[in-house]
């Protein structure tokens, strides 16, 4: 059965890229509806209420696994992760001239990291069956979902992060452990701010649960369809995603300007 398979003579899942693909394209058009509304002060009601913020994080944790899986693939991780962490470093230091926002944690310093820790610890990883390690660290980005989480009321820090699953048990962290030194970590002062942030909990629990799907993709274990080309035009999307975050903000920025001031 796997002799059929596209990735055998390609070394690609291409579901995998057309997944990622459309995981980039609804991050262009998160980013366009927040700078039409933070920067050029553009109201769209539908955007940025509570379920928007859901379907955000939903779209970015796909991107977020599927970067995960696709780590198997490489042959080198640790320049990738340094190569994504100074393409983030670079947007760091950018968007204060164009904005008032600032990125201090993105989803490219934490990708970057993210390889980084994976390619150091690959053999480490490896220990674990792929079943094993895709519902442990699955089950680990679950119970810190919530470490980054700062609860307010009249602006206001009221709560702040905890271990476990909300509603069902909560051990609560202290606030004394929220210094902005430990950003990275999710563990952040009310004072703190990032337009784009990803920090390592809980978010590289999923990238590692990823890495352990992108055992049964390299290994040709998945179902057939995965490693069929579907829609062509969102596959190359999908393979150039790096290249698309870092220019579609200028270009988006560009474009408002022009038509709002």
């Amino acid at each position: 059965m796997t002799g059929n398979k596209s990735s055998g003579k390609s070394g690609r899942v291409f579901l995998l890229d057309e997944i990622r693909g459309l995981a980039i394209i609804c991050m262009v058009v998160y980013h366009t509806m927040f700078d039409l509304k933070y920067i050029f002060n553009v109201d769209i009601p539908i955007f940025f209420e509570d379920w928007f913020d859901v379907i955000r994080d939903i779209f970015a944790g796909t991107f977020i696994f599927i970067s995960g899986a696709v780590c198997r693939f490489s042959r080198n991780n640790m320049k990738r992760g340094i190569q994504c962490f100074f393409l983030g470093m670079i947007i760091t230091f950018v968007t204060p001239f164009f904005s008032e926002q600032y990125v201090w944690f993105g989803i490219l310093h934490f990708l970057g990291i993210s390889m980084m820790i994976f390619g150091l610890g690959e053999k480490l990883f490896d220990m674990l069956p792929a079943l094993a390690g895709l519902l442990i660290f699955g089950l680990l980005f679950v119970l810190t979902l919530h470490v980054p989480e700062l609860v307010y009321e009249n602006n206001t820090v009221v709560s702040y992060g905890f271990f476990g699953i909300k509603g069902v048990f909560e051990w609560n962290i202290p606030a004394e452990a929220y210094k902005d030194v430990l950003f990275p970590f999710g563990l952040h002062s009310p004072k703190f701010g990032s337009s784009d942030y990803f920090p390592l909990l809980p978010w590289f629990f999923l990238f590692a649960s990823g890495s352990y799907f992108g055992v049964w993709a390299k290994d040709n274990a998945l179902p057939s369809f995965f490693y069929n080309k579907h829609i062509g035009w969102l596959c190359a999307v999908g393979q150039h995603t790096i290249w698309i975050y870092m220019l579609h903000q200028p270009i988006v920025y560009g474009i408002c300007m022009l038509i709002f001031r």
